[in-house]
């Protein structure tokens, strides 16, 4: 059995989804404070709970004494959040991880998969970032993760945990049935906030400065499906299984697109116009942004199936329409 922490939220929901139909027993295990419990399919067993809270972790692993693996989701992910709440981030993804791997290590449950992330690596010094590419977060939440993957490492050696940490690039789409996808409150992702204003939910997007050295003055990111990520997620437990060893991997698409890029692919998957408001430039901001997921296509044999941008914007907005049409 895999338990999947944070299984009700955006990128936990498809991994759960994706194990269920492959026929893995999944137990999910969230305290809702951001996921949503409709998320979850009905005959899939749903514990409601909180990392911070042992009594809750406790009864997890006793009601389900079958746990094998554990896919840790629950993480705050907002970076300028995590920069006004230091604290809070530091409770919720570092000290609540640890809870959590100590109850694994209490229950004998030695098998662990992490949502990492590219903020792990801070501002780039090369044009693709590989996974050997200088650890240097630049934010609270960069630094949260990057903390983890390093208890992950000690508990390994002292422990006999066998982890695999998986750095996500630009998290976007949606279910290609329109079941779950983005729904986040706030919402801070480019893509949905774009598809907002086409919804008529919004005026303008705001674009954060276009006086970058890129193609088109913009940013430029890495965008990768949030169903290809959880393609990853599975094949990083069954490695992780047979391999019997730790890695780390990138999880990106490995092509850049800048901010105007996903605002006129927008436009064409939509057939609309979106208003641009062009302001300053955010503190923070790299320019450019591009993940190697070479070594995850090479070692974990994993191959994007939405492999562009009008690909993941696609289904995002078949999604937006759904939710415009009744829950959001």
């Amino acid at each position: 059995m895999i338990a999947v922490i944070g299984g009700a939220g955006y990128i936990g929901s498809h991994t759960v989804k994706m194990l269920d139909e492959s026929g893995v027993e999944i137990v999910v295990f969230d305290n809702l404070s951001t996921g949503h419990r409709e998320f979850v399919p009905d005959h899939i067993p749903f514990v409601e709970g909180d990392l911070g809270n042992n009594l809750d972790l406790q009864n997890l692993f006793t009601r389900y004494p079958s746990i094998r693996t554990v896919i840790h989701f629950a993480a705050l992910a907002y970076v300028g959040e995590s920069v006004q709440a230091p604290a809070k981030y530091y409770e919720n993804n570092v000290i609540n991880t640890v809870r959590l791997l100590d109850a694994m290590i209490q229950y004998e449950v030695k098998e662990f998969v992490f949502s990492s992330t590219c903020a792990v690596y801070g501002n780039p010094v090369q044009p693709k970032l590989t996974e050997e590419h200088p650890k240097n977060p630049i934010n609270p939440y960069g630094r949260t993760k990057w903390m983890v993957e390093q208890v992950l490492h000690d508990y390994s050696q002292a422990y006999g945990l066998r982890y695999v940490a998986l750095r996500y690039f630009n998290a976007a789409g949606a279910s290609p049935q329109a079941e779950i996808g983005e729904w986040h409150d706030p919402e801070t992702h480019l893509i949905p906030l774009v598809l907002d204003v086409v919804a008529g939910e919004r005026e303008s997007i705001t674009v954060f400065g276009d006086d970058y050295d890129t193609k088109d003055g913009t940013c430029i990111r890495d965008y990768i499906h949030v169903v290809d990520l959880a393609q990853a997620h599975q094949k990083a437990v069954d490695y992780m299984r047979a391999e019997k060893k730790n890695d780390v991997f990138n999880l990106g698409n490995g092509s850049g697109y800048s901010v105007f890029d996903v605002i006129q692919t927008v436009e064409q998957v939509t057939g609309h116009s979106v208003s641009v408001n062009v302001v300053g430039r955010r503190d923070g901001d790299p320019a450019v942004l591009i993940g190697s997921a070479e070594k995850a296509q090479r070692v974990l044999g994993w191959n994007p199936m939405y492999g562009t941008l009008t690909d993941i914007i696609s289904t995002a907005w078949v999604w937006h329409q759904k939710m415009n049409g009744g829950k959001k």
